[in-house]
């Protein structure tokens, strides 16, 4: 069976930072990786589950969103993919950060926490999804275009 991309990174060299995972036609794959993959802090699923609202809705409603495509969580417990069409990296390099500003700031209701909108609605929390925001955009915060690639572990 052909291995799958995600599965030819060494994940022991992948540190909390925004790669791009795959080019696929007009489709970037960004690897928004908000933990250090095989360590024992993983994202709780309420974190993930009130992240991706926040994190889905603002891309979504920024400068890029006629381009998103998707964006969802890994199921490691990790971090995000984040899919764009016609990608420029520097574009969504600031897009993200612009949108885990927003995130760390948000003060208003969850997006999309009713039975109506969502199958877990209970299961949301701004607080810890605006903690997260922060955290990983101090992470990123000197991140350029230019440091997108995978690190090779050499």
């Amino acid at each position: 069976m052909k291995k799958i991309a995600s599965f030819t990174v060494d994940h022991r060299y992948i540190r909390e930072w925004i790669y791009v995972s795959r080019i696929d036609g007009d489709i970037t794959t960004y690897d928004v990786r908000m933990r250090k993959p095989n360590t024992e802090n993983v994202m709780s699923n309420a974190l993930m589950h009130s992240f991706e609202h926040l994190f889905a809705t603002f891309m979504r409603n920024g400068e890029l969103s006629d381009d998103v495509i998707y964006v969802g969580p890994m199921g490691c417990q990790t971090g995000f993919y984040l899919l764009i069409r016609n990608a420029d990296h520097k574009k969504v390099l600031a897009e993200v950060k612009r949108v885990l500003a927003e995130i760390a700031a948000y003060k208003g209701e969850m997006p999309g926490a009713s039975e109506i909108e969502c199958g877990n609605y209970r299961n949301l929390d701004c607080a810890v999804a605006a903690a997260e925001a922060r955290a990983f955009l101090e992470k990123i915060a000197e991140e350029t275009e230019n440091d997108l690639g995978y690190e090779c572990g050499e």
